[in-house]
Formats: structure tokens, C-alpha cells, sequence
């Protein structure tokens, strides 16, 4: 498949604001590999240019590391569409640009599940950069353009092709919830195939697969939230908490317990 071109974004990326994150060597990335990808299950790359890439994004370095990846072609799309997304998320302060960074990881990966039907990292990424791209638009106007259906299919697909998948089981949750928040629960159910119990299970497989994951605390504490208002407040504040004490083991994982930490302050 031919790489799509990905938009152009005036002037360097905002970088990571913290000097306490880990930084990773090709060694020290071997040596993390599990622990790094316990959500995702993803093989470690071969020694080369793209153990570097890898290195470079869990260090934070997110603009190096799209710019490594899409010189290596189709075999760096995982990299470039992950960095890529994940700054965008975190990052990117001018809207327009963050929403455009979205689409450019949902076209890539779109493209390349068209290309390779079961490869999960596609489905993946294209199904978070959609979902965070509809909510970035409003998440009633992106279930309007039929949007929902894509995001909730290609998690669905990435969960039968990788059961231990926990960031599809916790994105998947989320997106029950969120649709049950904006349209409630029978038009959801009727409507869009979503149910409340569907997402907390599917909250707790995907916790229980990867504990330690300072965003899936918090999507579960925002999920609980959407489902059944303030009375599930309390255990809300819980796994904020838990998710403000974990220990980052990468610039990805720093942000989300920044995070974490800024939710318990609010």
C-alpha cells in the first residue's frame, strides 16, 4: 500500500513540559518492551532505525519519532500513527491542527486496515483517532455522520482478533458510555448496539488485563460518571487517586498521571 501524505503543521511541536520523564536507549527499550506495551500487545521491532523510533517516542520525543517512522514506509505506520495520536491528545494546543492530526492518523490507518483487514494496530488507532476526532466536533454531530458505527466496529474487530488487547476493551467501554451519555440508554441500545453493563464489564477485562494503567483509571472514573451521575462520585475519586499515584514508566504515562493529578485538583 502507498503511505498517505499527512497534513502540514506550521511550526515545531509543542514538546513535553517535564524533565522527570524516563528516557529509553534501544537496550532500555528491549529490556521495558512488556511493561511499555502491556496494552497493547505489540511484538518489539527488530534492531534498527525503528528501535530508535520507539525509543524516541516513549521518551517523549513525538515529532522525532513520526518523522523516523514514515521514512521506513508501511512498517512504521504503528509508530507514526501512535505518536502522532497520542500528541495530538496531549500536546497540541490550536484545535484546527489537533483536530487535523486526528484525521491524518485515521486516513493512514484506515488505509492500511483496507490494506491488511486484521492488522489490529490499524483498526486501533484508526478507531481512537476517529473517536477522539468526533469528540473533538461533538460527539452527537460525529454519531449523525455515522461515525460511531466505524469507531465501535473496528474495536470490536481489534478485541476478536487480540482478546488481551486492554486499550480496545477500556476505548470500547468508553464509547458505550459516551454514547449513552449523549442520547441515553434506549436510543443508545436501540439505535447504536450499547449498553451500560456491556461498558463497565468491558471497563473491568480491560483493567484486569492491564492494571496499571493510569488512563484506563481514568476513563473508567469518567465512564462511571456518564452512566450513573454523581453517585458513583466516590469511586470516581478512587481511581483518580490511583491513577495519581502510579509510578510513569514512560512520557505517555507521565502525562496521564499529570493528569490524573490536575483532575484531583479541580
Amino acid at each position: 500500500m502507498q503511505v498517505p501524505s499527512g497534513v502540514n503543521v506550521a511550526g515545531p511541536w509543542t514538546r513535553l513540559p517535564y524533565r522527570d520523564c524516563p528516557r529509553f536507549d534501544r537496550a532500555s527499550l528491549l529490556a521495558k518492551w512488556d511493561r511499555l506495551h502491556a496494552g497493547q500487545w505489540v511484538k518489539p521491532p527488530a534492531t534498527g532505525p525503528m528501535t530508535e523510533g520507539w525509543a524516541l517516542y516513549h521518551s517523549g520525543e513525538f515529532e522525532q519519532a513520526v518523522a523516523l517512522a514514515l521514512k521506513l514506509g508501511v512498517d512504521g505506520l504503528a509508530l507514526a500513527n501512535q505518536a502522532t495520536a497520542v500528541y495530538a491528545n496531549y500536546l497540541e494546543p490550536r484545535e484546527s491542527v489537533r483536530l487535523a492530526l486526528f484525521k491524518q492518523v485515521t486516513e493512514r490507518a484506515a488505509a492500511q486496515a483496507s490494506a491488511e483487514p486484521d492488522n489490529c494496530q490499524a483498526l486501533y488507532w484508526q478507531a481512537y483517532a476517529l473517536g477522539r476526532y468526533s469528540q473533538g466536533i461533538s460527539v452527537a454531530r460525529a454519531l449523525a455522520q455515522g461515525l460511531g458505527s466505524k469507531v465501535k466496529g473496528a474495536l470490536e474487530r481489534v478485541i476478536e482478533l487480540e482478546p488481551r488487547h486492554a486499550d480496545a476493551h477500556i476505548a470500547l467501554a468508553a464509547f458505550h458510555a459516551e454514547v449513552i451519555d449523549k442520547v441515553g440508554s434506549l436510543v443508545g441500545r436501540m439505535t447504536y448496539g450499547v449498553r451500560a453493563e456491556t461498558s463497565v464489564e468491558l471497563f473491568e477485562r480491560g483493567l484486569q488485563l492491564n492494571p496499571n494503567s493510569a488512563a484506563a483509571l481514568m476513563e473508567y472514573a469518567r465512564g462511571l460518571l456518564m452512566l450513573d451521575g454523581d453517585s458513583r462520585m466516590a469511586e470516581a475519586t478512587r481511581l483518580y487517586e490511583k491513577a495519581a499515584g502510579l509510578e510513569p514508566a514512560d512520557a505517555r504515562e507521565r502525562l496521564d498521571v499529570e493528569l490524573a493529578r490536575a483532575g484531583l485538583s479541580d
